[in-house]
């Protein structure tokens, strides 16, 4: 997938989006239903936030870049950005490392309980 180039500010944004659990909540979802989206009553039953509070968090992850929205019919279709979700993933690992490779660290094995 494609990702758009974020600067600091744009991060800061986004983080700040996405620092409220039902804005997380709801962009986790969103990413969940893939490029297809959800409408925003489908979005407020499955996570039980009202529409009105619902209405406020989905303002704030447009504005942050991170959803779109689209009228189909009746219906706001919400889905994530993933160029900005992309953008923002490649912008957290852009140093990663100091270059080194990033493979995890081993972890030790659990022993088993006797």
């Amino acid at each position: 997938m494609e990702s758009t180039k974020i600067r600091a500010d744009g991060a800061l944004e986004a983080f700040g989006a996405l620092s409220n659990e039902h804005r997380l909540a709801i962009f986790r979802l969103l990413v969940q239903a893939g490029p297809a989206g959800m409408a925003a009553g489908d979005i407020a039953d499955k996570l039980g936030i009202p529409a009105s509070s619902l209405s406020f968090h989905l303002a704030h992850l447009t504005r942050a870049e991170l959803t779109e929205q689209r009228r189909e019919s009746r219906s706001l279709i919400y889905s994530a950005n993933f160029p900005t979700m992309n953008g923002l993933i490649a912008f957290m690992t852009e140093n990663c490392c100091g270059g080194a490779s990033c493979a995890p660290a081993s972890t030790p094995k659990r022993r088993k309980a006797s």
